[in-house]
């Protein structure tokens, strides 16, 4: 089976946690087996698509794709791998009260429906997207896809001795919220460390050198890697109802167990998109 990939961007491109998962997913289904093509969503062609009718698409974050080529691949076998919630102009469903959007303001209905599968990465962003779009093909991964290289760096992580400080995230992105995470730790006198670097190995390095993870998004995080990399190198977390993970029945899991819990997911998640596809 030959296997398409569409994203508006690839993991040569951005370093984001989207892009991380869907670059693992690759790998898997290419160790196992299968053909697999990248392309950037700004690059899929009418021409593309009907020389490609036979083989299926995973079709990522997809702003850069034409009203005109979602119509087209109507015809084609994809799922839609979700990494937010593109059936909103805004992606956020927090400006709405419990997260439901008015019918009238639902976008991209149609090509979330043609699709085979709606892949959503946890229990709390598929209730969300189910809630909106009312779909029955919309199916909770239940997780992320961390390479195994990554795995066994957590692993090492997990056994440094940690500071009595909290790791806070150093975004400049809105919704994640930094300023409130710093309000916290000097309204409860916790020393912080805001945390941030472009190589994703630091990065971890960096986060998983104190004790607690301070997080508190504004809008609804489908998982949040971060999250999850904090509790497998044993970190406390202190965050709000926002963090898709936090829904998962393994969240309750820390360290060594919760790393190979996420290898599980390696094969689990890997199966499930295979399935849908065939």
């Amino acid at each position: 089976m030959e296997i398409i990939y569409i994203s508006d961007f690839l993991a040569a491109d951005v370093n984001g946690g989207a892009e991380l998962n869907d670059f693992e997913l690759l790998s898997l289904l290419s160790d196992n087996g299968h053909q697999v093509a990248a392309l950037r969503a700004r690059e899929l062609t009418s021409e593309f698509i009907d020389e490609n009718k036979k083989n299926k698409f995973i079709i990522s974050n997809f702003t850069h794709l034409s009203e005109q080529i979602k119509k087209e691949l109507h015809d084609c076998r994809y799922v839609i791998y979700e990494h937010d919630h593109k059936y909103l102009p805004s992606r956020d469903p927090s400006n709405y009260k419990d997260f439901q959007a008015p019918k009238e303001e639902i976008i991209n209905y149609e090509f979330y429906e043609k699709a085979s599968a709606v892949f959503c990465q946890s229990k709390f962003h598929a209730a969300i997207a189910k809630k909106n779009l009312k779909l029955n093909n919309i199916t909770s991964l239940g997780g992320n896809l961390w390479s195994e290289d990554t795995l066994s760096l957590l692993e090492t992580l997990l056994s440094k001795e940690k500071n009595k400080k909290c790791s806070i995230m150093d975004s400049l992105i809105p919704s994640k919220n930094t300023i409130a995470s710093i309000q916290f730790c000097k309204a409860k006198e916790m020393d912080y460390e805001l945390v941030m670097s472009p190589a994703y190995e630091e990065f971890l390095s960096k986060l998983g050198a104190n004790d607690t993870l301070v997080f508190f998004p504004l809008t609804p995080e489908t998982l949040s890697r971060v999250t999850v990399e904090a509790r497998m190198m044993d970190m406390k977390v202190v965050t709000n109802g926002l963090v898709g993970a936090s829904h998962e029945d393994w969240f309750k899991l820390k360290g060594k167990p919760l790393i190979d819990c996420m290898r599980e997911k390696r094969k689990e998640i890997l199966s499930i998109v295979e399935e849908k596809l065939s």
